[in-house]
């Protein structure tokens, strides 16, 4: 697949997610409107969508169907809830304290901190109730993919990776702490996309099945990547090309993959694990897409 062809199908797939989105909290309640403004302002940001993507792609990989189904859709939805949410929180003072995110005002300085506290959490708990009143997911995969997204969001996953960062603020962390952290914080969110794929497939959830090993064993490979490439633009890009401040890892002095490596070692440490990403799904029919999609994350510029 060439590469405007990529990325014409992650324009489209995030075009039809936002659209969803933009739906998704439906008619505001005058009483306390600001909060729907306020999960509105960061779900409706844009963004690469690149977790509902990787839902879409392997439900399609597992289910033969060339187009989404409705319920693939609503697992997309609920981990890019997930994911919005994670960035309101991680912007807070008390977090990274980050006053910038995809290009404008961070959502506490466009609001306030406490009702960015709230937006969070209530995209937080809408994407469990996006899952639970799915039309068009049965009972098993309800519950299939709760424990899948739960476990990753949160305290063995997600949430227990942003704890560990921020332990570390006071001192350096070693490789492996490192390592473990971006599994966690970056990579557990990744892996629950591509799981969620699987189980929208109608695939029952199984760590063991071929299947989701499969999906982990992808999501692994580029949950590194993504984090490394993350890495390397805080120190290469800009401002305005990212959307957020740059070279604020070093300004907070937190300990990064930068730490440890020059950019050329890293660039390629990201090469040796995408290939082992495309060498989990290479046996598979119609797996190109996903391949590319590998090679994509790697070579972003933002």
């Amino acid at each position: 697949m060439n590469n405007d062809l990529l990325k014409s199908k992650i324009e489209l797939c995030a075009e039809k997610v936002n659209d969803l989105l933009s739906q998704t909290l439906g008619k505001k309640d005058d009483k306390f409107a600001v909060l729907f403004d306020s999960c509105n302002y960061s779900l409706l940001a844009g963004g690469k969508r690149i977790r509902p993507f990787l839902v879409c792609e392997f439900y399609k990989l597992f289910s033969g169907n060339g187009e989404v189904s409705n319920g693939a859709y609503d697992l997309a939805k609920a981990v890019e809830m997930i994911h919005t949410y994670s960035l309101i929180h991680d912007d807070l003072p008390c977090m990274d304290n980050d006053d910038m995110r995809r290009g404008r005002p961070s959502n506490h300085k466009a609001f306030s901190e406490t009702t960015a506290l709230l937006a969070g959490d209530a995209l937080l708990t809408y994407a469990f109730e996006t899952i639970s009143s799915s039309p068009y997911l049965s009972d098993s995969q309800k519950a299939d993919a709760t424990l899948i997204l739960s476990k990753r969001a949160g305290i063995r996953g997600m949430v227990g990776g942003q704890q560990i960062d921020i332990l570390s603020e006071d001192h350096p962390q070693d490789y492996e702490t490192l390592l473990y952290m971006n599994s966690l914080k970056t990579g557990a969110l990744i892996e629950a996309a591509c799981l969620l794929g699987v189980c929208a497939a109608n695939i029952k959830y199984s760590d063991s099945s071929d299947e989701y090993r499969i999906a982990a064993k992808y999501a692994k490979g580029i949950g590194i990547v993504f984090q490394l490439v993350d890495d390397i633009l805080d120190i290469t890009s800009t401002t305005e090309e990212l959307g957020k401040p740059v070279n604020s890892d070093k300004e907070n002095q937190k300990t990064t993959f930068m730490t440890f490596f020059s950019i050329d070692k890293a660039k390629e440490i990201a090469d040796k694990l995408t290939e082992e990403s495309k060498c989990a799904i290479k046996d598979l029919k119609n797996s190109e897409c996903l391949s590319d999609f590998a090679d994509y994350l790697k070579d972003r510029k933002k």
